[in-house]
C-alpha cells in the first residue's frame, strides 16, 4: 500500500493514509471504505481501521496532507522529534487536535487539525523525516501561548527542556524576538518560572504548592544526594538543600506491592541520613491540604533534629557526571548517555 508521500514518516511506526481506488489496490473501494475495516481521516483518505491512532499516526495523517506552505507546530512538532510525554491527550484521555501553522487559510477544517495562521520565515521551518514541522523553539513557544493556563505552559516547558530539544537561553531569545505575538507574555511567565532540570511533568504542581507554603524555600529539582563518603542516596524531585526536607510525586505506578516496599525502605534510608522525605500522590494536586500538612510536619521535625545528624551532602564527588542542565545533557555522548541519563538517554530522532 503507498501513500500520498512515500517517505513521510519512514523511521516511524506511521501508516499513511490512502485515496480510494476503484481497483483496490493502491486503496479502499468506496464500498470497502464504507464499512468497518477502515478509517477515514480526511477528506478521501482512509487508513485501515487496525491502525491505532498514537501521537505519531495522528500527525503522519495530518503531516500527508498538508500543502507546502504550512506546518506542523506545538505538541505534534515535539513528538514527531522524539520528546517524551507529548501525547496530545487531554486529561480525559481525549485527542488533541494537531496545531498547524500555514500564513493563509489553506486548509479544509477538520476535527484532526487546529490551524494557527501566522507568518512562516523559512528559518522557522524544517523538514524531520519527510513532514514539514516548525523548529523546537518555535514549536515550544507556540505549545506554550496557546496552553490554557500558566500551570499548563510551565509544566510542557520543563518537559520541552527534558528531551534536550530547547534550552531557556534559546526560549528567551526566540520571545525576545516576537515580543508582539499573540500568547507571548504567556510565554514569557512560563520561562520566569520553569526549571531545565525537571523529569515528569506532576514535578511543577509539586513545587508550586511546596513554594506557597515555604516561601522562603530555595528548592532544586533532580540533584543527587550523597552521604559523606560519596555514596549516592537517591536523586529526589525537589529538595530543600538547607534543611534537607525533599519531596516526591508517586503516580500510580508507586502504589503496587513491590514498588511500594521499595519506596517505604528507601523513605527509611533516607530518614537515617537525615534526611525528611515528603510525598505527594495524585489526589493532592487537587486537594494539596495533606501534602500540604504533611510537609510542615517535616519541617517541624527537621527543625528539632541536632546538625550532627546531617549525614548527607549535595556535593559532587569527583567521578560523577553533572546533568543538571540541557547545556551539560546535550554535550553527554555516546554510552555515557545511558549510563547518566536512564531511560531519558535516547536522543530525538531527526
Amino acid at each position: 500500500m503507498t501513500g500520498t508521500r512515500p517517505t513521510l514518516g519512514a523511521a516511524r511506526d506511521v501508516v499513511l493514509p490512502v485515496r480510494l481506488d476503484p481497483s483496490g489496490v493502491a486503496g479502499p473501494t468506496a464500498r470497502a471504505a464504507a464499512g468497518p475495516e477502515w478509517r477515514r481521516t480526511s477528506h478521501g483518505r482512509y487508513v485501515p481501521a487496525y491502525v491505532e491512532p498514537t501521537a505519531a499516526q495522528r500527525v503522519a495523517e495530518v503531516g500527508a496532507t498538508l500543502p507546502r506552505a504550512a506546518a506542523v507546530t506545538g505538541w505534534a512538532a515535539l513528538t514527531w522529534r522524539g520528546a517524551r510525554w507529548f501525547e496530545g491527550l487531554g486529561p480525559d484521555g481525549v485527542a488533541f487536535p494537531v496545531p498547524v501553522v500555514a500564513p493563509t487559510r489553506c486548509l479544509r477544517p477538520r476535527d484532526s487539525l487546529v490551524l494557527h495562521e501566522e507568518r512562516l520565515p523559512v528559518v522557522d521551518r524544517e523538514v524531520v523525516d519527510g513532514l514539514a514541522v516548525t523548529t523546537s523553539v518555535r514549536s515550544t513557544v507556540s505549545l506554550l501561548r496557546h496552553a490554557p493556563d500558566l500551570d499548563t505552559a510551565v509544566s510542557q516547558l520543563e518537559m520541552a527542556y527534558a528531551s534536550d530539544l530547547v534550552s531557556p537561553a534559546e526560549v528567551a531569545a526566540w520571545v525576545r524576538a516576537h515580543p508582539g505575538l499573540p500568547g507571548v507574555v504567556r510565554a514569557r511567565e512560563a520561562l520566569a518560572l520553569a526549571d531545565e532540570n525537571v523529569w515528569s511533568p506532576m514535578e511543577w504542581t509539586l513545587r508550586r504548592t511546596w513554594a506557597e507554603q515555604v516561601p522562603a524555600a530555595r528548592l532544586l529539582t533532580n540533584r543527587p544526594v550523597f552521604d559523606r563518603t560519596g555514596k549516592h542516596i537517591a536523586t529526589p524531585d525537589v529538595i530543600d538543600p538547607e534543611t534537607g526536607v525533599l519531596g516526591e510525586y508517586d503516580g500510580a505506578d508507586h502504589h503496587g506491592g513491590a514498588r511500594r516496599a521499595r519506596d517505604l525502605r528507601r523513605e527509611g534510608d533516607l530518614r537515617r541520613h537525615g534526611l525528611e522525605p515528603v510525598v505527594m500522590v495524585g489526589a493532592d494536586a487537587h486537594r494539596p491540604g495533606a501534602f500540604c500538612s504533611r510537609l510542615r510536619d517535616a519541617y517541624t521535625r527537621v527543625a528539632r533534629r541536632a546538625a550532627t545528624e546531617r549525614d548527607w551532602t549535595l556535593e559532587l564527588p569527583h567521578w560523577w557526571r553533572p546533568t543538571h542542565t540541557v547545556q551539560l545533557r546535550r554535550a553527554i555522548e555516546g554510552t555515557e548517555r545511558e549510563i547518566w541519563l536512564g531511560e531519558r538517554s535516547a536522543r530525538p530522532p531527526s
